[in-house]
This record gives structure tokens, sequence and C-alpha cells, in this order.
């Protein structure tokens, strides 16, 4: 894993601008948890979390655990996401990612005999009680790269 990767993200200026903070990376990157405390700049009209600040918190993730993961053979793609709201956020909302080595695997096993795969990963957004105010389902791309010809 690449040295202070958790503080890097955390002053990405995405993450920065909308209060996200990553509190926990794992070294083998398959665990992340991530929060947002509610703060003006990243409230809406009514005053709870903006939907985009609540996504912008969840985007990222799969995609770079995949891809450290997977490793350099492999190209992962965000395709498609998308967000449904379930209650309004207010206070610190979190997520956590996790990625298991049997997912690892039954990638790595699809690719040996498909050209490219497609797997949808969901994780919920949730206020400090618990409650799950929002799900997010991210639809994620994967293929082998190409062999460079010589």
């Amino acid at each position: 894993m690449k040295r202070n990767m958790r503080m890097k993200l955390n002053f990405w200026p995405p993450f920065l601008g909308a209060g996200i903070r990553v509190k926990r990376l794992t070294a083998d990157w398959k665990e992340v948890d991530v929060e947002m405390k509610l703060h003006r700049w990243n409230s809406n009209y009514v005053g709870t979390h903006y939907g985009g600040s609540l996504y912008s918190m969840t985007d990222p993730f799969f995609m770079v655990m995949l891809i450290e993961n997977l490793g350099k053979d492999y190209i992962v793609w965000d395709k498609s996401a998308s967000i449904r709201f379930r209650r309004p956020g207010k206070g610190t909302v979190s997520a956590s990612f996790r990625l298991t080595d049997e997912q690892i695997e039954e990638i790595k096993g699809a690719l040996e005999t498909q050209e490219k795969i497609e797997r949808t990963f969901a994780v919920e957004v949730k206020d400090e009680a618990g409650t799950v105010i929002a799900q997010v389902e991210k639809l994620l791309h994967m293929r082998k790269k190409s062999p460079v010809p010589r």
C-alpha cells in the first residue's frame, strides 16, 4: 500500500471540500470506512446532507479496492451507479466497504473464461444510530489487460 494513502485521500479536493474523511483503510485494501459530518458547506436547502456529497463519499472505493486487489494485469472501471435515499441524513454519516477473498477469486476465475465481466457492489450509508439513510449500488466493469505485442 502506498504510504500515507489514507491521509492523501482525506486531502483529495473532492473529499476535503465535502468534509469526507477516510477513517480506516486496511493495508490489503479490503476494508475502508468513511464518514462525513454535517456542515453548512455540505448541507442542502432543508439542512440535511446534500445528496451529491452522500454519493461522493461512496464513489471511488470499490473500484480502487478492486484495482489494488486484482493487480496490474487487470482493468477496472466504474460503469454505472445508483443511489436510493431512504431518510434525511443528519449529523455524522458513515459507510463501510468490504471486499472478500472469495469475491476476488470469483472475479479472477470468471476472467479466465470470459473477456470481460460486470459485477454489482452495494454499500449502505448510515447515520450515527445505524439507520440506513442511503443505499448505493455500483456496477463495475473488469477485464484482463491485453498482452502488449513485442
